[in-house]
């Protein structure tokens, strides 16, 4: 089994900052994507950004600029800067992985139990 745990929501004014962090473990021998999404009340999840091992990333349009994300590839951390936050920033942001097991060399794409986030105007 392969396990993901968030930490670092809560509850920011518009304009401030946190950062998320996603924790994997567990049967796994290399995890080749790691990302963040979110999803809003009423609406469907959505990619917000992804980082493969290698240190390519992509981004959603509406960051903007304002977000970055990051990876240990050897502690399998991947981490979410957020900053200049807005209400529309509101939703749960789950992290997401992709990559191998160890036992059996199948492959893995696992999600966490995802972290709230509350931007108030």
């Amino acid at each position: 089994q392969v396990q993901l745990v968030e930490s670092g929501g809560g509850l920011v004014e518009a304009g401030g900052s946190l950062s998320l962090s996603c924790a994997a473990s567990g049967d796994i021998f290399s995890i080749n994507v790691m990302g963040w999404y979110r999803q809003a009340p009423g609406k469907q999840r959505e990619l917000v950004a992804d980082i493969t091992t290698g240190g390519i990333i992509n981004y959603a349009d509406f960051v903007k600029g304002r977000f970055t994300i990051s990876r240990d590839n050897a502690k399998n951390l991947v981490y979410l800067q957020m900053t200049s936050l807005e209400p529309e920033d509101t939703a749960v942001y789950y992290c997401n992985a992709v990559g191998r097991r160890l036992t059996g060399w199948g492959q893995f794409e696992n999600w966490g139990q995802g972290t709230r986030v509350t931007v108030s105007e």
